[in-house]
């Protein structure tokens, strides 16, 4: 049970909504994870055992379409993003140093206050390294996103700030050092199939699990406090790209990369999984 509802109310909506997704998990015929089996085996196994009917792990889902040849590959061009993606910062990358870009996206429905934007903001600068910062027209709640004068005249230089861009490519390509997350699963799962480590900041839903297990299980992150300050972001940006931990989450992160890519080959788990749930889909 995610812990964010924090209400004694049994009617809650988001409650209410869990309540009922596990309530139909031993009706289903089957459930379909994104994950895959290195990944979260214990998780798995758990739900396994909590059903007779059968659970799918099949991802990463990028990895698996990657694997279909180019010229039977309807899928590559079908998005799920909510917002037009800047295709310019993927050349910004290219003028960058290896591994020394900062890529920061709170996604897509995550919000800041206009305080914690600030704090984000400079404690982003004092860090001295370059970066990429997708901010949202609806970012902050209720307030349009501003930064601090001070903040532009300091990253001018170094900086790329757009509304959204191809998140896949930009966490692949080799500018990219580091991710500054709000731990939505799509984003944590396409951060370690790139090989990634992360900053994490949690807002809602399963992104403190999520950050939980980055953190602590996984080995690829470094959590932010809820209660966002400047001093706080810098240090863990500098962690994040240099010295011992961070070497140490490189290598965490290249060993999930390497497993996700197994898990999406030829006979890998995920391939099989998929194969299985095809096979009983079309049985039925």
């Amino acid at each position: 049970m995610p812990r964010f509802p924090g209400t004694t109310d049994r009617d809650h909506v988001i409650f209410d909504f869990v309540k009922d997704a596990i309530a139909r998990f031993d009706k289903a015929a089957a459930t379909i994870i994104h994950t895959f089996e290195a990944l979260e085996q214990d998780v798995l196994n758990a739900l396994s055992s909590m059903s007779s009917r059968p659970t799918y792990a099949i991802g990463p889902f990028q990895l698996l379409i990657d694997r279909i040849p180019g010229n039977e590959n309807h899928l590559k061009h079908i998005g799920s993003n909510l917002w037009k993606e800047d295709m310019e910062c993927l050349q910004w990358l290219n003028s960058q140093k290896s591994e020394s870009v900062v890529y920061i996206n709170f996604g897509s429905v995550a919000l800041l206050t206009s305080q914690q934007l600030v704090e984000f903001a400079m404690g982003i600068a004092n860090s001295g390294y370059p970066f990429l910062w997708i901010i949202r027209p609806d970012l902050v709640n209720g307030d349009s996103a501003i930064l601090p004068p001070e903040f532009n005249e300091e990253t001018r230089a170094r900086a790329f700030i757009t509304a959204w861009c191809p998140q896949e490519e930009v966490l692949n390509h080799p500018s990219v050092g580091g991710f500054l997350t709000h731990c939505g699963w799509n984003s944590m799962i396409e951060s370690m199939s790139a090989g990634v480590p992360m900053m994490c900041w949690p807002y809602f839903a399963d992104q403190q699990t999520n950050c939980k297990y980055a953190c602590k299980d996984w080995e690829v992150g470094l959590e932010i406090d809820s209660d966002v300050k400047r001093e706080e972001v810098e240090r863990l940006m500098m962690e994040l790209m240099e010295g011992e931990k961070r070497k140490r989450m490189k290598e965490r992160a290249e060993d999930w990369k390497q497993l996700a890519f197994e898990a999406t080959s030829e006979h890998g788990s995920s391939s099989t999984n998929l194969d299985k749930l095809v096979g009983e889909i079309i049985a039925k």
